[in-house]
């Protein structure tokens, strides 16, 4: 890995007020956890989209009419032509970079129509398909392939036209256990469609859901939170409520309560939500449970264009999805946020990242950033699941992402609440910088304690239901019964919606020492696509909530 610089926490006086706030909640939820680095603090754009892919680079964009960006395409003559522009109508300029993890550099890309606010999901092949976006790219289907074995100055985004029936802009999407793509909603687009698309499914689907949740001038009900089911229907949550979708016969089979409290949780108030780890995943009824959290109270993304800007919301709902008679419990953050960003972390908790304590998702609507995270850990009791963690320097508003490396670390860049590059004379300046945040699991303290994976190799392929040995070494095993097993879907991120993620508590035999300081764990693979649909998921061996780093695995 390349090395890492430290950042120091340099404190203005806007921050005070949340040290005072984290000074009173030492006793319950302070923990001071965690470590920052700097990466780059310029890699050419804002990171307003992110992906990690199954060859540890990281692809990102932003949007096309930004005006030029700080990052040239390579120099072979090659610019952006679009008359349909708003900004620049050629533009040699870069809007999407991949980063490479290991040599913490970046390669410029390119994209021809507009990807803002756009949707997307790395598919069973390990694809990144990515779909819709504004003006001229609301139809458009992109493809970008890892560049495994191919020469990587040419791999490159993929136009494929108008791939698209419906418009989506501030669409979700979500992969499928037959390994297809569903994309939900969007701006005045209250429906569905698939891709690829077969003969019967060359369509649009109606979703009343979304019109009904659609709230005049405010909306709230973009970017949809969207989970698959284990019974392999689709959790959709919007605005305040949720229904469970069964897609094949486009019938909701199931509604559920309203979150309490009423107030809405998606863009532009702009909640976070994350589906929890499914564990035993060999019994015969599995339970899933949505966690979501944050937002804004009603009114607050009017109220806030007009210089009011109300506080965020402080609380969290988490519900079993597949319970008969399922009802929100209602939990109390630490810290007020919208526009945070929820990370699946490789031992199961979940890092709530990002954002601001006011105002709503938009051009300069947003006031107070949140710089330090939180941890939410979901097996805890409820008066011991969150623990605040050290902050960082660098706001993270509007436009901001997060996405989990390899390594364990979490990947954070983006921020920018303006309607152009903008570095000076605006209280965020557009913000061109990567981070990583590294949890305390990743502190030298926990080394001797930490498994290396020994085999399988990486990006090994695995059948549905298949029994595989996870040997591992570790230098100091404290408890046998003190290690499990995960696979983590990395999610596509954007807008604090992580879509297609997920984590799998794989099913642990009993471990077994097979060498000295080697050990043996059997697994069972999970059994259909309705746990996880098919494609690349990063594998982990957890030691006392401390993760060895990931190896990629395939599943089909």
């Amino acid at each position: 890995m390349a090395i890492r610089k430290t950042v120091v926490h340099c404190f203005i006086l806007w921050q005070l007020p949340l040290l005072l706030l984290l000074s009173c909640l030492r006793n319950t939820a302070y923990a001071a956890g965690g470590t920052w680095d700097l990466l780059m603090s310029n890699i050419g754009i804002s990171a307003m989209h992110m992906q990690l892919l199954n060859d540890d680079r990281v692809v990102m964009y932003d949007r096309t009419d930004f005006g030029a960006s700080n990052i040239s395409l390579p120099n072979n003559g090659k610019c952006r032509n679009n008359n349909n522009d708003l900004a620049l109508k050629v533009d040699c300029t870069a809007h999407s970079v991949e980063y490479d993890v290991s040599t913490n550099s970046v390669r410029p890309l390119m994209i021809q129509t507009n990807v803002w606010c756009s949707s997307g999901s790395a598919t069973s092949d390990g694809s990144l398909v990515q779909t819709g976006g504004f003006n001229d790219g609301k139809l458009v289907i992109r493809v970008f392939k890892p560049c495994i074995n191919g020469k990587r100055s040419t791999c490159d985004w993929q136009e494929m036209g108008n791939g698209l029936i419906q418009s989506r802009w501030y669409a979700t999407n979500h992969m499928l256990p037959d390994g297809r793509q569903i994309i939900i909603g969007g701006r005045d687009a209250f429906n569905y469609e698939f891709h690829p698309k077969s003969a019967s499914t060359n369509n649009v689907f109606s979703l009343p859901f979304l019109q009904q949740t659609n709230v005049p001038r405010e909306e709230n009900n973009l970017y949809p939170f969207v989970f698959l089911n284990v019974d392999g229907n689709l959790f959709i949550f919007a605005n305040d409520r949720a229904v469970l979708l069964d897609y094949t016969t486009n019938t909701v089979v199931k509604t559920y309560p309203e979150i309490p409290g009423g107030d809405p949780r998606n863009y532009p108030s702009t909640g976070s939500a994350v589906l929890l780890p499914l564990n035993n995943l060999e019994a015969q009824t599995i339970q899933a449970e949505v966690l979501v959290c944050g937002g804004a109270p009603k009114g607050s993304y009017l109220k806030a264009t007009g210089g009011d800007f109300v506080d965020a919301l402080n609380t969290c709902g988490r519900i079993s999805i597949t319970d008969p008679n399922p009802q929100w419990t209602m939990e109390t953050m630490p810290l007020a946020r919208t526009m945070g960003d929820m990370v699946i972390l490789p031992n199961g908790n979940v890092l709530i990242i990002n954002g601001a304590t006011s105002g709503a998702a938009g051009w300069g609507i947003a006031r107070n950033p949140v710089l330090s995270p939180v941890i939410y850990r979901p097996d805890n009791l409820p008066e011991s699941r969150f623990e605040v963690q050290n902050p960082s320097a660098i706001p993270r508003m509007y436009h901001s992402t997060a996405v989990l490396l390899r390594d364990g670390r979490v990947l954070v860049g983006g921020s920018n609440p303006n309607e152009l590059y903008n570095f000076t004379g605006v209280l965020f300046p557009t913000e061109l910088s990567l981070e990583a945040f590294s949890p305390s699991y990743l502190d030298s303290e926990s080394a001797n304690l930490r498994p290396q994976i020994i085999s399988p190799v990486s990006r090994h392929k695995f059948k549905y239901g298949q029994r595989v040995n996870i040997r591992f070494s570790i230098s100091r095993l404290l408890n046998k019964n003190l290690i499990k097993v995960t696979m983590v879907a990395p999610g596509f991120n954007t807008h604090s919606n992580t879509m297609n993620q997920r984590l799998l508590v794989l099913s642990n035999g009993v471990v077994k020492q097979v060498g000295k300081s080697v050990y043996q764990v059997s697994c069972l693979f999970p059994k259909s696509g309705k746990l996880a649909p098919p494609g690349y998921y990063l594998l982990f061996v957890v030691h006392q909530d401390i993760p060895s780093e990931g190896i990629w695995v395939r599943i089909f």
